[in-house]
């Protein structure tokens, strides 16, 4: 099944690593180079919600936190499975996601791009909500 993804990073190179890997799986891909770019496209009138979005934590302007936030009490992309994907792989920072209602949590530096792929198709296709152990 095809899904739609949006994947939030100030990394050009990590969003276009990730965005050709998931569209050669046959999803759609939105890339988002931080918070705000992505917190814009939700508010746009009639903006459907992703099925995943992949939010990086440190961004310059709103960090993956601050548009986690946003997104959950302005309740943008109902719906929507949102996974940390990051370096920061301190335990504050995803019993943190955990709190933000987070989906899913993916260290980027211990995943390569198909497990990625593979985790966020296995988090949307989850009916459990939120974070157990990190991948």
């Amino acid at each position: 099944m095809a899904y739609r993804i949006f994947l939030v990073d100030d990394d050009r190179f990590l969003l276009d690593l990730y965005a050709v890997k998931f569209k050669n799986a046959g999803h759609t891909v939105g890339v988002f180079g931080g918070g705000e770019e992505l917190i814009t496209a939700l508010k746009k009138e009639g903006a459907k919600a992703p099925d995943a979005i992949l939010l990086d934590l440190i961004m310059p302007g709103l960090s993956g936190f601050e548009t986690l936030e946003i997104m959950r009490k302005d309740h943008l992309a109902n719906g929507a499975k949102v996974i940390i994907l990051t370096n920061q792989g301190q335990d504050s920072d995803i019993e943190k996601a955990k709190n933000l209602s987070a989906d899913g949590y993916i260290i980027k530096a211990s995943a390569i791009p198909s497990e990625v792929l593979a985790e966020t198709v296995r988090t949307i296709e989850s009916n459990a909500g939120n974070i157990g152990a990190p991948a």
